[in-house]
């Protein structure tokens, strides 16, 4: 990148492009974990049929949409660019929406249909990787974010920690659902969907965080 460009822009320090090449980075793998966690609690939740484990694996493919705006954000000249941090923190509050009318749906139909979750060794498995390394991540990112002033990094590594905290609780209601608490499931699918839009919100006003 040419040193004038590098000058021109306040926040573009030596240290601060180093560290946008780590956000991109940290996406990219996140990206490629996403892509197997997804595939795997999908498969999980619909051999078990469980609402709450098919949700967390529809999550994995919005997250994995957060991380590519962050890609897109961190990427060329939109580096720099103070409008593309705009409209990647607007992309990643709308990416935080799209999940919860899905669950709302999706726990609707079950509970009509009688439907009730069955234990899953994969989903267990899949769900416990996922709780250990996604508060990693999101530590991580939400580190570069307040170096990088990104509302958009800060909103990817929200989403990581909900991923941990759907794990928890998707691993929960599993459990549970073996001593007959069925409807811990169907619960923790509609607590998930409120979470998403109330961190959709706050990404949309740029004060996305990891709480």
């Amino acid at each position: 990148m040419p040193d004038q460009l590098v000058h021109a822009h306040p926040a573009a320090s030596v240290d601060w492009l180093r560290d946008a090449r780590r956000a991109r980075l940290l996406s990219l793998v996140t990206l490629v974990w996403l892509a197997a966690e997804s595939s795997l609690g999908l498969a999980a939740g619909f051999s078990a049929h469980s609402v709450a484990l098919i949700g967390w694996g529809l999550s994995a493919l919005v997250e994995a949409a957060a991380s590519l705006i962050v890609l897109w954000r961190f990427t060329g000249s939109r580096t720099l660019s103070s409008s593309a941090e705009h409209t990647a923190r607007r992309a990643i509050a709308v990416s935080f929406w799209v999940l919860a009318p899905y669950l709302v749906v999706h726990v609707a139909h079950d509970l009509d249909a009688g439907h009730r979750a069955a234990p899953s060794v994969l989903g267990i498995a899949v769900t416990a990787v996922s709780l250990v390394t996604m508060p990693v991540l999101a530590a991580l990112k939400r580190r570069l974010a307040r170096r990088l002033g990104s509302g958009a990094t800060a909103g990817e590594a929200a989403q990581n920690l909900i991923c941990a905290v759907m794990a928890a609780g998707v691993l929960l209601g599993l459990w549970l659902n073996t001593l007959g608490w069925w409807w811990v499931d169907p619960a923790v699918a509609l607590v998930l969907a409120a979470v998403a839009v109330r961190e959709g919100v706050r990404a949309w006003r740029g004060h996305a965080c990891c709480h």
